[in-house]
């Protein structure tokens, strides 16, 4: 289903029931007394409605921050595990070759493997990890054509750029297997919501149809931004969906399509 129809289908559901919920309220309550309670009833809107819009609007940027990040390391990763390849470039031949060898394998593991796993918010436990530790030791054991001085800086980079790597898909599988937003946060945005959308109900003066356009207005509001926070979650799926061209790239760079 699209990311747009599914979010319609969220705000017109949150629309209707506030619809619904507003008309019951005005046709069958009982209307004595209720105007002179919007002055109680709005400052507690205001107090309530004001909390939730901090809540709501700090989470969402945090997880579009998340998100941004996410990407950005992808490439940070992918970026530093061919400056490693160009790093061995002073290498013998054949070590050189083993260190691109190892390295293709590896972007082929996280593109082919690690990635669907990814998307669905699941612990990746592929070997990626040994990969890696093999390119490590191909750099480590690669024959140097000499022994001068910028072979041996090369080689030290080498090894601070593959460290960089393991620090990022550290970070990348972090990521992706814990959910961005707790159970009690999402217990907090939607009883706060459904607080914020019940409490103009207590108003009086307006005519029904105002009533039941405001109300419905505001749920479906509301349903957007949760919509919004619920598709940020996983970084690589939903309707952020991160995907692996980083590590195309990375490929590309390396010769191994």
């Amino acid at each position: 289903m699209s990311i747009f129809l599914q979010g319609a289908l969220w705000v017109l559901g949150a629309s209707a029931g506030a619809a619904v919920i507003g008309y019951l309220v005005r046709r069958l309550g009982q209307d004595e007394g209720r105007p002179n309670n919007n002055d109680a009833a709005g400052q507690v809107f205001t107090i309530v409605s004001g909390l939730q819009a901090v809540v709501l609007a700090f989470v969402l940027v945090t997880l579009f921050d998340t998100v941004t990040d996410a990407r950005e390391s992808a490439f940070r990763e992918s970026q530093a595990l061919v400056s490693v390849s160009w790093a061995v470039d002073s290498f013998s031949p054949s070590g050189a070759e083993q260190v691109r060898a190892r390295s293709a394998d590896y972007l082929h593991t996280v593109i082919e493997d690690e990635w669907p796993v990814m998307r669905r918010s699941e612990e990746v436990t592929g070997p990626g990890w040994q990969q890696l530790d093999a390119v490590r030791r191909a750099v480590r054991a690669a024959p140097l054509d000499g022994d001068s001085e910028f072979e041996q800086t090369q080689k030290s980079q080498a090894m601070q750029r593959l460290g960089e790597v393991y620090e990022e898909r550290h970070q990348r599988l972090t990521r992706a297997f814990d959910r961005g937003v707790v159970a009690v946060v999402w217990f907090v945005l939607i009883v706060g919501s459904l607080v914020c959308v019940l409490l103009p109900n207590l108003f009086g003066g307006t005519r029904l149809l105002p009533h039941v356009m405001l109300v419905s207005t505001l749920a479906g509001a509301l349903a957007l931004l949760l919509f919004a926070i619920y598709q940020l979650q996983n970084p690589f799926s939903g309707g952020s969906a991160i995907d692996p061209e980083a590590f195309t790239w990375a490929l590309e760079r390396l010769g191994r399509h």
